[in-house]
């Protein structure tokens, strides 16, 4: 869908997050004039008010199906779940639901775009692409879920050569006919939002499955993506699938990473093939995982058509990105890191692996979403850090699964019911000497807006300055 095909139409915008902001100034930027209405809380409707939009139709009540069914478009913020009660009576009833990222995919179709997503590494993996692109001469944005929404570059001039898009869970069934799309891993997460296990892979899938993509780059190291890439799935929808456009349905090329016929590590090394490339233990991506996420930065980068051996030295000066195992600094001999963008026990343990010959006391617990934390204790009755500290709405439900791993003393295991509890807690298990690791494991709300805010509390509270350490390095057009 483009925004032409809004004119004339009954249009609401549903949230006034930031892709709500953007898809309202993409609208009036297209169709100045045309009446638009906003679903919004309100304190967002308080900000909305002072734009002075006298087309601008805001509505802070309840959203129900009947609300809905008074428009004929919806373009329908990425935290709002497209499976709930209310969305489905809305769109049995004919209302039509669109986004921000399916509006720029549908104004922007010669894009080259290399799209990225994954439960976790996704973030970091769009930016080295951009970063590594860049190296190269390349004019290139970074967006999308990273934190830009794509319409706030719609009309940017001149054009990118290339697109760097991180895409959520929420986004990837909206994107269109990518030159790249990269899955990184899959692990259960959201399934509030989408209502189950076997939808969210569905949803991550999309980006192979309906998107229609030239290129598709898979984790071999994945058992569920080394399953579906090498077996009938992905080569069986490659002959339905359909751009939207002119240029009718395409096969895609399957490149894969963690596999040693391409771009793989071995211990610290990263290997193209049988070559050694270059050693990854003095860049700044620490972990397993991160070597996996330039592996796959490099592999897209190669399905693009380009030689990424010699941009592969470029990964020395990138700048990881906030709130992901970001070190904050040392205070009273304690090291402080910030991996608040960590949401599942999975990525609570490749932080500790960053950190596996130090003292760490880990800092667990937010939101509960029923996730399984098993492999977590597992891990634990193995490998204990000095101190597990559980805190938030499902700390008390993984003290209760560690008990039996903790028991004669083998780590100290602390309840805390707020993260400026759990902070002391930490620094109390550990005295003058460790790591105080805050990978959460699950996500910041209620009790915080998102993981930023989590980890600007954090910062603070181990006593340094929040505003140092939010900026995602390279957004935008560059």
């Amino acid at each position: 869908m483009q925004l032409s095909q809004l004119e004339g139409k009954r249009v609401a915008i549903w949230g006034y997050g930031r892709e709500g902001r953007a898809a309202l100034a993409a609208l009036r930027w297209r169709l100045p004039r045309a009446p638009l209405a906003l679903l919004c809380s309100e304190s967002e409707a308080a900000e909305a008010m002072q734009l002075g939009d006298p087309a601008l139709y805001i509505f802070t009540e309840e959203v129900t199906s009947a609300l809905l069914a008074r428009f004929d478009i919806v373009i329908k913020s990425p935290g709002i779940s497209p499976y709930t009660p209310v969305a489905r009576a809305a769109l049995a009833a004919g209302v039509r639901f669109t986004s921000g990222t399916a509006l720029w995919f549908g104004e922007m179709p010669d894009a080259s775009t290399i799209c990225v997503t994954g439960t976790k590494g996704k973030s970091t993996t769009t930016a080295l692409i951009a970063h590594l692109l860049r190296a190269s001469g390349a004019r290139v944005a970074l967006a999308g879920n990273i934190g830009m929404p794509l319409l706030e570059l719609l009309d940017d001039e001149p054009a990118p050569d290339a697109w760097a898009i991180e895409l959520s869970s929420y986004q990837t069934p909206e994107a269109q006919a990518p030159e790249v799309a990269v899955v990184l891993n899959i692990f259960p997460e959201h399934l509030d939002w989408h209502g189950g296990e076997e939808r969210y892979i569905a949803d991550k899938l999309a980006l192979v499955t309906r998107a229609n993509p030239r290129h598709v780059v898979l984790n071999a190291a994945d058992a569920r993506l080394a399953a579906f890439g090498r077996g009938s799935a992905l080569q069986a929808v490659a002959s339905e699938r359909s751009t939207g456009f002119d240029e009718g349905p395409r096969a895609a090329a399957l490149h894969w990473f963690n596999a040693r016929e391409g771009w793989h590590s071995r211990g610290s090394v990263i290997y193209r093939g049988d070559d050694a490339i270059l050693d990854a233990a003095t860049l700044p991506l620490p972990g397993a995982h991160n070597r996996g996420n330039l592996c796959a930065a490099l592999t897209a980068i190669e399905a693009l058509g380009l030689d990424a051996v010699p941009l592969a030295k470029h990964a020395a000066t990138f700048r990881p990105l906030p709130h992901r195992l970001q070190p904050l600094g040392t205070r009273d001999g304690r090291e402080y890191v910030n991996d608040s963008i960590s949401t599942t026990p999975h990525a609570s343990l490749a932080a500790l692996d960053c950190y596996a010959n130090r003292r760490v006391a880990i800092l667990v617990g937010g939101y509960d979403r029923g996730l399984d934390w098993s492999v977590f204790v597992e891990r634990m009755s193995r490998e204990p850090p000095i101190a597990v500290i559980a805190m938030g709405q499902n700390g008390a439900r993984i003290a209760e699964g560690l008990r039996g791993a903790a028991r004669g003393g083998r780590f100290t295991l602390i309840e805390a019911p707020e993260l400026a509890d759990a902070v002391r807690e930490a620094e109390r298990a550990l005295g003058a000497d460790g790591v105080v690791l805050l990978s959460p494991g699950a996500p910041s709300f209620p009790r915080y807006r998102d993981y930023v805010e989590r980890g600007r509390h954090f910062a603070k509270l181990a006593g340094f300055d929040p505003n140092a350490i939010s900026t995602i390095p390279g957004l935008g057009i560059s």
